[in-house]
């Protein structure tokens, strides 16, 4: 209860942090399809959105060692919530990517302001736990986050406005919290032929996770105005995705840890494959019917990413593990910018199973490298612990770096 308590601020930034962020993706779109932008630019959106994650990562700790944690995190909420505010005062694709820019970069940062305190204050006795609670919190807070969208107007001033207030709140907790500021940590260097060199199959893992989770959280709402959902059903169609993707955390870690990762990466992409086929082209779905098929769309695609880290960590020492954090991070806001714009481009040229289609292939493609990778070399005897990998900033590397080693 002690330690909930030291945390609490941090949290209660955490959740805040969440609701408006995560609620910016689903909204952005369906205003995009009332102020009739194309699919193309609506999928820039989320492309600039994971543009800005990336340049947030990066930049976060150098700011941090120049002004301090609280500062940081004051700075990219800051942009974040001029950001949203902007949105209905400058109606125009491209200044919206720009702003979506800005909200990449405010998660990015807060993330690391975030990971970077809770890093300096637990010990090994409380690390595991207040891990647990962390995780919770935010999953918790990114489901809470898309059902928001089905009480929001899309295009309407008022719905910004109102993410801009729950934005700026997260400055609260963590700006007037009594805690001590923690040294800056030192920004991991950004080695990305680490996790190619470490797993290239790791690497393709985490691409494909980003094709599928950045594309469906990006690019969904469009699929689901497409099949005749309205505002209220799309937003429980979003949350699907999430609940299905926490649902499957503690099985497919438990089969992560006793069996070889690599064919469960194979089992998760083949399932991946079936649940995008029945949900591009099963017909005559009923609402409910579309909502189950994207809770079992988040059941088999959300685990890749932290199945794939773990993998990559098998063969990585402790010395290594915070930089392999970063370019496995790398490698997924690579494949998070590419996807939305071509899934929305995809859905303007053949329709919406389109979006499901493009990543079927790339699970299909990942099936045959993970098959590949198992004839070119064996796993090692001793492994690391399966953990759920967030992807909020380059600091979460040494946030479960101890975690993997079992301390």
């Amino acid at each position: 209860m002690r330690m909930l308590i030291s945390f609490a601020a941090l949290f209660l930034s955490v959740i805040l942090l969440q609701l408006s962020s995560g609620a910016l993706g689903p909204l952005d779109a369906l205003s995009g399809l009332v102020l009739d932008f194309t699919r193309q630019e609506i999928g820039l959106l989320g492309s600039a959105h994971f543009l800005g994650f990336f340049i947030g990562c990066w930049w976060a700790p150098r700011l941090m060692g120049s002004v301090g944690h609280s500062r940081a995190f004051a700075a990219f909420t800051a942009a974040g919530a001029i950001g949203l505010i902007a949105h209905m005062l400058v109606v125009d694709p491209i200044a919206w990517a720009v702003m979506r820019v800005a909200s990449g970069m405010c998660v990015a940062g807060c993330y690391t302001v975030i990971e970077a305190w809770l890093q300096s204050k637990v010990t090994n006795e409380s690390r595991g736990r207040t891990m647990a609670v962390y995780r919770v919190m935010d999953m918790g807070a990114s489901l809470a986050a898309q059902l928001v969208i089905g009480v929001l107007e899309p295009a309407s001033y008022v719905s910004y406005n109102i993410l801009a207030i729950v934005c700026c709140a997260a400055l609260l907790p963590l700006t007037l919290t009594r805690v001590k500021q923690p040294e800056t940590p030192s920004a991991p260097r950004l080695r990305p032929r680490l996790a190619a060199q470490k797993s290239p199959l790791a690497a393709a893992g985490v691409v494909v996770a980003a094709l599928s989770s950045a594309s469906f959280r990006m690019v969904g709402p469009i699929y689901g105005q497409e099949v005749g959902l309205n505002t209220q059903q799309i937003a429980w169609f979003m949350a699907a995705f999430v609940l299905g993707g926490a649902v499957a955390q503690y099985p497919v870690g438990w089969l992560a840890d006793k069996y070889d990762r690599r064919w469960v990466l194979i089992w998760l992409s083949a399932a991946a494959v079936a649940s995008c086929a029945i949900t591009a082209f099963a017909t005559g779905l009923s609402a409910t019917g579309i909502m189950v098929t994207a809770g079992i769309f988040g059941l088999t695609t959300f685990p890749i990413y932290s199945v794939a880290a773990a993998h990559a960590h098998d063969f990585a020492d402790a010395s290594e593990r915070v930089e392999l954090s970063a370019a496995l991070m790398f490698y997924f806001a690579l494949g998070a910018i590419a996807a939305p714009f071509t899934a929305s481009a995809l859905i303007d040229a053949f329709g919406p199973p389109a979006l499901f289609a493009m990543i079927a292939v790339g699970h299909v493609i990942l099936i045959i490298f993970g098959l590949a990778r198992m004839r070119a070399r064996a796993t090692p005897s001793e492994r690391t612990r399966y953990v759920y990998a967030p992807r909020t900033s380059f600091q979460i590397g040494r946030l479960l770096g101890r975690s993997r080693d079992g301390k």
